[in-house]
């Protein structure tokens, strides 16, 4: 386990800070011209700001210096780019399955990405503002802090801002786009793993042997990183645990890191599975949101690092953790507990579910009243509860209108395609063309023999290029029918 995985060679130089910003910012503006030119609106906005807001960074940095020397390449940035590779292949794949729009979908993806990183970074600034004591120090991520949660939550906005400018449902995305979070957390944990960050409670006496080892962090040597010296468990064990600062090694802790990369691949799997029967738009979405939740809730039970945050309120552990487990079975019971058809089995689970909350209440429930240790929820687990609760209500109103209308429910709703409005004007036209009395030549002479109607199945063929409704419509006309032909779009 080592933070940095190898040091690419280069010359020693001092770059001035307030000049990077300014060309950046130059860079910036430049692009939101050109994009602006282009008649691309929204993207030369989002250009604009960029370069302002590095404008404005610049004149905080004045005076100030960053020397250039030999390159680490610390082991967590490289799973967090490898998840992302990984991402994009596998959120594009999914999307040119179902349908939709292969290179806005690219786009989307990288703006995703970003606005995540940065959604990740925020939370972690918000939740630790002790850490930071100038403005420079926020932006220097090579000293880790990043909070899942916070990449969630940037990574939705980012989508939802982009997409609505395309006039594209968010839904159908983030179906497609919640497996490459689940493959993330599967690699990037491995890259907290090696760093020693995010790690858990010490392990018992009784801990097997193999466990023990994998949950041991080393003391780096000096000058490994700028800051600290050594792995962040072997830090705050030696600050708060009483460890020996001579030790070559942390106390051999829960390896959180590890249970929640395999956390990651278990929902990968599920979610893969769940799209063989999704019955909605956005189904997938919903199922990861929850199912995390109730992970991520969990094993905030064994995490012990220091740089989680807290939130009110304050109450007894025996009373207040089971209390979250509570409402992950309430959010079961009124939503997704309804995919199991049979009514029995139904509520049996529904049960069981309440289970693990009387559990722990049993386990954590002191002897005296006055025993009792009063904690407050970490960042994530209050998140967690929140977004999980909020997902199984959602679930609960989209499975049951897609039981009332499995098409509707199922379809993409994209904007037509310049082609598509092409054909769909040329249909309206027909119509037009085609009202009764039409038929009727007004310079016919009279006793002039008329020539007979042309039949409809006589008429050319059209290749439509549009939905599949505007293939209907125009099949139903082509037999004579009158009515609408019903819409089609987006069965599985």
């Amino acid at each position: 386990m080592h933070p940095i995985l190898f040091r690419v060679p280069l010359p020693v130089w001092t770059v001035p800070l307030l000049w990077v910003f300014l060309i950046a910012a130059g860079i910036a503006v430049a692009g939101a011209i050109g994009l602006f030119l282009a008649k691309n609106k929204p993207a030369a906005a989002a250009a604009g700001i960029a370069g302002v807001a590095l404008a404005a960074l610049a004149s905080q940095f004045k005076g100030q210096t960053y020397t250039l020397g030999p390159l680490p390449i610390y082991s967590y940035g490289v799973m967090l780019g490898l998840s992302l590779v990984v991402g994009w292949y596998l959120t594009l794949g999914l999307a040119e399955r179902d349908g939709l729009p292969k290179e806005t979908m690219a786009n989307c993806y990288v703006v995703t990405a970003l606005a995540a990183v940065v959604g990740s970074r925020v939370l972690y600034i918000l939740t630790n503002l002790d850490e930071f004591d100038s403005l420079g120090a926020m932006f220097d991520i090579r000293r880790g802090g990043l909070v899942a949660y916070g990449g969630f939550l940037g990574g939705f906005l980012g989508s939802y801002l982009f997409l609505r400018s395309h006039r594209i449902p968010l839904l159908p995305w983030a179906d497609v786009a919640v497996p490459s979070l689940a493959s993330g957390l599967m690699i990037t944990r491995i890259g907290c793993y090696l760093f020693g960050c995010d790690f858990g409670r010490p392990l018992g006496e009784t801990a097997p042997a193999w466990l023990k080892k994998l949950g041991t962090f080393p003391h780096w040597p000096e000058g490994t990183l700028d800051h600290g010296s050594g792995s962040p468990a072997w830090v705050q064990h030696v600050k708060e645990r009483g460890l020996d600062p001579t030790a070559e090694a942390s106390l051999a802790v829960h390896p959180t890191q590890i249970y929640e990369s395999l956390v990651g691949a278990g929902l990968l799997t599920l979610l893969l599975l769940a799209r063989r029967r999704q019955k909605f738009r956005g189904e997938i979405f919903l199922l990861f949101t929850f199912s995390y939740g109730v992970c991520r809730y969990l094993l905030e039970l064994l995490r012990d690092d220091a740089e989680r945050g807290s939130i009110p309120p304050s109450l007894p552990e025996h009373v207040l953790l089971p209390a979250g487990l509570v409402i992950f079975a309430v959010g079961y019971t009124i939503g997704f507990s309804h995919v199991v058809r049979d009514s029995v089995v139904r509520k049996v689970t529904q049960a069981l579910a309440f289970v693990p909350a009387i559990a722990l209440y049993v386990v954590l429930k002191p002897e005296t009243f006055g025993a009792s240790a009063t904690i407050q929820y970490s960042t994530s687990q209050a998140v967690a509860l929140a977004t999980g609760l909020a997902a199984s209500i959602a679930f609960a109103i989209y499975y049951k209108a897609a039981l009332d209308h499995p098409e509707q429910a199922m379809a993409l709703n994209l904007p037509d395609s310049p082609a598509a409005a092409a054909d769909r004007a040329a249909d309206e036209d027909d119509d037009e063309d085609d009202e009764p009395g039409d038929d009727e030549d007004e310079d016919d002479k009279p006793g002039e023999k008329r020539s007979a109607p042309t039949k409809a199945s006589d008429k050319p063929s059209r290749v439509k290029r549009g939905s599949a409704k505007d293939e209907g419509r125009a099949t139903a006309r082509e037999r004579g029918g009158a009515a609408e032909a019903p819409d089609t779009t987006g069965e599985a």
